[in-house]
């Protein structure tokens, strides 16, 4: 590594020219102060400032101490001159272990000391270029040496690639568990909770650990082409990670097997090596689905109780769940469409249909915004203005008949983009049970800022699915 030479005299003239830069500045904008002048005279020398402190940092003019930075389990060294008080006045490790010393060693794991010059940059400058493999190196730099700001920014910088699809979530997770950021801890579990069919079929699927699978599996707001899928999903990991019996039965027994169609649980027990090998931990469950599915929900409710988990779907992609809806230039005019779900789970609701209605509007007033053009005394009052309305989605079936006797449907909205060619969720919006439409829906969206996170090439991309509930089911003695 070059190490740059420098002179003593001609460094500290250097390092005080910059604080007498400082200074004028300071005085200059005084003088403007005292001048009287009605509106004050900025004078801004900020970015002067920070060229100097790059330089100050790139060729160590005026070091006053060594930092040595040890890549453990090698003999890679590198070495910054860097100047005590910049270094102290951002951390209190940094206070500690500098005193009076000229020169200090400090040993970090291979990737933070890869990164170190980076984290020098931001301590000199507040500011530095992130890539995604540098994100956890730095965020454990910050922490370790107490710098709040960074630890701030490089976890905001996490949350938003893991939005925009980019972001490795899995081992961002593990990360944010073993640091105990709880935030980036629940932004991770979103992520992975709103794409697990995108992440099941990546690499990063290999590496989820036991508790992180434990997170998963019972959450209803997995998003997914179907149930078989999540099983499929487990089936690969449990035969790449080959967990404790103990963990694979729990993970089974997680598997909502009324949600697989008869078929399909047949095919499963006869070449499954996941239930050949852990068949007897499931057995009553897979027993459970096969009586759901050969009665009525209404009949099955007379004999057992129908508000578990394992009766209630999870966001299924598949046609017999929902649609997806692209709305091309969303903030033009109102659109609607329509499209048809299965009333139920049940094999014996297999082919019965529910038809929904859907309406989107860009600009949909609520009657306390909606024109008025005069008053009582005939005085013209000003209508509202279209970007006082919000957008509004209301999902209606297409009948009120019977077919749907005691059952509610919980309707979930899906707002997301394509990237390589893979659905990826950024906002979920679910309706209450009783209603047809969810209130916040894109409340805080502009559809018509082309670049807006909420459109994909001026597109909003939708997918919306319907559940059916069975809690009004309630289970009578036999």
């Amino acid at each position: 590594m070059l190490r740059p030479t420098f002179s003593r005299a001609g460094c500290w003239g250097s390092f005080w020219a910059l604080l007498t830069l400082v200074g004028l500045a300071t005085r200059a904008a005084q003088r403007a102060d005292i001048s009287g002048e009605a509106a004050g005279t900025s004078i801004n020398h900020s970015q002067m400032l920070l060229q100097r402190l790059q330089e100050l940092l790139r060729q160590g003019n005026a070091s006053d101490v060594v930092v040595r930075v040890q890549a453990l389990g090698t003999d890679e060294v590198r070495v910054f001159h860097t100047h005590r008080m910049l270094l102290r006045l951002h951390s209190e490790l940094f206070r500690e272990l500098l005193g009076n010393r000229s020169e200090v060693v400090l040993q970090e794991p291979r990737d933070c000391a890869a990164v170190f010059d980076k984290f020098l940059r931001y301590l000199y400058c507040g500011e530095l270029t992130v890539q995604l493999a540098q994100a956890i190196p730095l965020h454990r730099l910050a922490t370790k040496y107490g710098v709040a700001s960074l630890q701030r920014g490089v976890a905001d910088y996490m949350r938003a690639h893991l939005a925009g699809g980019l972001g490795p979530a899995v081992g961002w997770y593990h990360y944010a568990v073993s640091t105990g950021d709880e935030a980036l801890r629940q932004s991770c579990l979103q992520f992975l909770a709103w794409n697990l069919s995108a992440v099941a079929g990546s690499a990063e699927w290999g590496t989820v650990s036991p508790e992180l699978l434990a997170q998963l599996l019972p959450r209803s707001d997995l998003v997914l082409q179907d149930e078989l899928e999540l099983f499929q999903a487990l089936e690969a990991w449990l035969g790449r990670v080959r967990p404790p019996r103990t963990v694979a039965e729990r993970a089974l027994r997680a598997i909502r097997f009324p949600m697989i169609p008869p078929a399909q649980l047949f095919q499963l027990q006869a070449r499954s090596p996941a239930l050949a090998r852990h068949g007897d931990a499931v057995a009553d469950l897979l027993l459970q689905a096969y009586q759901f599915h050969a009665a009525s929900p209404l009949h099955y409710a007379k004999f057992f109780a129908l508000n578990g988990s394992a009766f209630l779907p999870r966001n299924y992609l598949a046609p017999a769940w929902g649609a997806p809806w692209v709305i091309n230039n969303p903030a033009r005019d109102d659109r609607s469409t329509s499209f048809q779900t299965q009333l139920g789970p049940s094999g014996h609701d297999s082919g019965r249909r529910v038809t929904w209605n859907v309406l989107f509007s860009p600009r949909w007033l609520p009657v306390s915004l909606r024109p008025v053009y005069a008053d009582a005394a005939g005085t013209a009052l000003p209508a509202a203005r279209p970007e006082d309305g919000r957008p509004r989605l209301v999902v209606t079936p297409a009948s009120s008949g019977g077919d749907a006797a005691g059952v509610s449907f919980q309707k979930t909205v899906l707002v997301g983009a394509r990237l390589h060619g893979r659905l990826l969720v950024r906002h979920v919006y679910s309706f209450h049970q009783s209603s047809e439409e969810a209130g916040d829906f894109l409340a805080h969206a502009d559809l018509q800022r082309r670049n807006s996170e909420y459109l994909v090439e001026n597109a909003l991309h939708l997918h919306l699915i319907v559940k059916p509930v069975y809690q009004a089911l309630i289970r009578t003695p036999k």
